[in-house]
């Protein structure tokens, strides 16, 4: 068969694989098309949602509740759109994320390392019952544990403080653990024995040696972590009622108040929320590769 014939015959209809293309176009819609309706009700005039709300396009474009959110419309000009007048100081929300998800991912990452070298790479007694204690935790919906840290929290005084948002979850991640010891199992040995020959200790093994052959998984959990914490509403939203520390997305609650002459400021809300998850939407964009390619190797360790 000449290679003209081959093209011709794998370019020949299939119903299966138009099935699997509809297939793919629904999926994609149902994804985007979520993200387009956000962008279309920011883009719109508040009142004038309320006149046509299944319009496809923007309902009297305009840019005001982008306006509302950066703190560059005043207060009479927001009222006259459609928004409650209330405004939001956005880099000291913005700051508090970025202090809150980094701060938190980078323990959350360290502590994990650690434990999960100590699982790959050590050998003492009981190691395998305590993984298995760990793989456990996987099955306990994080719901279970929101109480008893409310509790502990609050009995330290640890309420409307950074350090009360952050250190209950500082400490332990199963799914990091897991992740990194998988990987670890597989690197080579060699290098480690040559090293523990020469008189390294284990501390400068797991720095010098270990962690740098396991950068592309720390990375990627770094990525992962960071986005779900820049995420996170429901504890914060327990443990904060100070603006001072809570992170932008509970500030974001500000624009579903009502004024006496309108609804609640639908358009400034996903205004909002669009510019509180451009950021993570970017960082995935420009990462989203790696974080692939390192769980799909990882995986066939």
């Amino acid at each position: 068969m000449t290679p003209a014939r081959v093209r011709g015959h794998s370019r020949k209809f299939s119903f299966g694989r138009s099935l699997a293309w509809l297939y793919l176009i629904g999926v994609l819609f149902v994804t985007i098309f979520p993200f387009y309706w956000i962008l279309r009700t920011a883009l719109s005039d508040n009142y004038a949602l309320l006149s046509n709300p299944s319009s496809i396009l923007p309902v009297d474009f305009t840019w005001g509740p982008f306006r509302r959110v950066l703190g560059l419309a005043a207060p009479a000009e927001a009222v006259a759109e459609g928004g409650s007048g209330a405004s939001i100081q956005l880099s000291s929300f913005l700051l508090n994320s970025i202090v809150y998800a980094t701060v938190s991912t980078a323990l959350i990452v360290f502590f994990s390392t650690l434990a999960a070298y100590a699982f790959a790479r050590l050998q003492w007694r009981g190691r395998e019952v305590m993984f298995s204690m760990f793989l456990a935790a996987l099955m306990v919906p994080g719901i279970l544990t929101l109480l008893p840290n409310f509790v502990l929290i609050k009995e330290l005084g640890l309420l409307n403080t950074f350090a009360g948002m952050i250190l209950p979850g500082a400490l332990f991640s199963a799914f990091n653990i897991f992740f990194l010891r998988q990987f670890m199992l597989g690197l080579s040995t060699e290098t480690e024995e040559a090293a523990l020959l020469d008189g390294a200790g284990r501390v400068r093994m797991l720095f010098g040696i270990t962690l740098p052959m396991a950068s592309g998984p720390i990375i990627t959990l770094f990525i992962l972590g960071f986005i779900g914490m820049w995420n996170d509403y429901f504890w914060p939203l327990l443990v904060t009622t100070d603006s001072s520390v809570q992170p932008l997305t509970l500030a974001l609650a500000v624009f579903k108040q009502s004024s006496p002459q309108a609804q609640p400021d639908w358009a400034g809300l996903m205004a909002a929320t669009l510019v509180a998850a451009l950021p993570m939407l970017l960082l995935f964009m420009v990462f989203g590769r790696r974080i692939v390619n390192s769980i799909g190797f990882t995986g066939l360790k």
